[in-house]
């Protein structure tokens, strides 16, 4: 049953008792509700408002460690929809809608056979109504409707982590293209019962596309521009919510690794419109499992994967000499122009018979 509140939100997202499908319904909502639901996200997203986050990138090395058990359990995760203000880019901001105050969301890792107990948090601070679909959840809508709440409500979601592999989890309520646009969007791994093989380090990187209402760079708060995003006009591409966050310029590189080490990178496209074509500059995927799909032998040896938005890979990449090697979308414009990179740093001794920059 649903409770009183949450009943109320339903039904003025025009979503009825009981309808909702992974931010589509089954009863479809009306145009005045929908019209009101964006207009009011739309006029939040505007309003200048205070810096009140340093920074919502997701540190891409804040991942739970390898499961390292043979039996199943309960699995107890808490996500909590937040919405804060944070720089885009310097001198730009932007009203950002995220899982625990970071873009992607946490990486939840668990085991096929595991049981989530989930706690969905929408925090009291917010705007707007927020829930979590996930791909990995055999069920209506995978929680989306379960998990629908009003600001300042709480919901719990049960369910069984039936098939392996890394799948997106992302915010579902009508609207749904601009929430997982501002942020809301994240990866829940199940590791097969084996595990997965051993690597030295790993990243989780997230890409996604941001529509706002003034050009990019300008300086002043950005609001959300909805005809860009229907028209597929990004002003920025993004790995881990800012422009070239995961580099020098900004928090560092994603990770530095000896050139005798292996990286594992985790990475989700939460679009929520444009596919990536995923491709380590001066490298190429050692292994790759396409879309996240962790019961099929990896591909090898592989320059460009595309990732299509609401999907996922797994890939491993290594380095037998030293340097900066830049994850990108192979869409090279996202990189030059509107921000869509990452550095992952190799540290040892040169080798010249592989690679010398500089044989006179």
């Amino acid at each position: 049953m649903f409770d009183t509140t949450r009943r109320r939100t339903l039904q003025a997202l025009g979503l009825g008792g009981a309808a909702s499908l992974a931010g589509c319904a089954s009863t479809a909502p009306t145009a005045d509700n929908t019209q009101a639901t964006t207009d009011t996200a739309t006029e939040a997203m505007s309003t200048p408002g205070s810096t009140d986050a340093d920074r919502v990138a997701a540190d891409p090395t804040d991942i739970p460690d390898p499961i390292d058990r043979d039996t199943s359990k309960e699995v107890d995760v808490t996500l909590r929809s937040e919405e804060v203000v944070a720089e885009i880019e310097e001198g730009v901001t932007f009203s950002y809608m995220t899982y625990g105050g970071q873009v992607p969301g946490p990486l939840i890792r668990v085991r096929q056979g595991d049981t989530i107990n989930l706690t969905f948090e929408n925090a009291e601070s917010n705007s707007m109504p927020h829930n979590v679909d996930f791909h990995a959840c055999a069920g209506p809508g995978g929680g989306a409707e379960a998990t629908t709440t009003a600001p300042g409500e709480t919901a719990e979601l049960r369910f069984r982590a039936t098939y392996p592999g890394a799948y997106i989890y992302h915010c579902a309520v009508p609207n749904l293209d601009m929430h997982i646009s501002a942020g809301m969007f994240g990866i829940i791994l199940v590791e097969p019962p084996e595990g997965l093989p051993e690597v030295d380090h790993e990243i989780y990187v997230g890409q996604h596309e941001v529509y706002t209402n003034k050009p990019a760079g300008e300086a002043g708060h950005h609001g959300f521009d909805m005809d860009a995003m229907a028209s597929e006009e990004p002003s920025y591409v993004l790995m881990n919510g800012e422009k070239y966050a995961l580099t020098p310029n900004a928090y560092g590189p994603a990770v530095t690794a000896g050139t005798d080490e292996t990286v594992r990178v985790f990475f989700v496209d939460g679009g929520p419109n444009l596919a990536s074509s995923f491709h380590p500059i001066g490298s190429v995927w050692e292994t790759l499992y396409p879309d996240g799909s962790l019961s099929t032998d990896p591909q090898t040896h592989i320059q460009t994967r595309e990732v299509p938005p609401g999907s996922t890979t797994v890939a491993t990449m290594n380095s037998p000499v030293p340097g900066d090697f830049k994850l990108v979308d192979h869409s090279l414009s996202r990189v030059a122009r509107k921000g869509c990179m990452a550095i992952v740093r190799a540290e040892g001794e040169e080798r010249p018979e592989i690679f010398d920059p500089d044989p006179a």
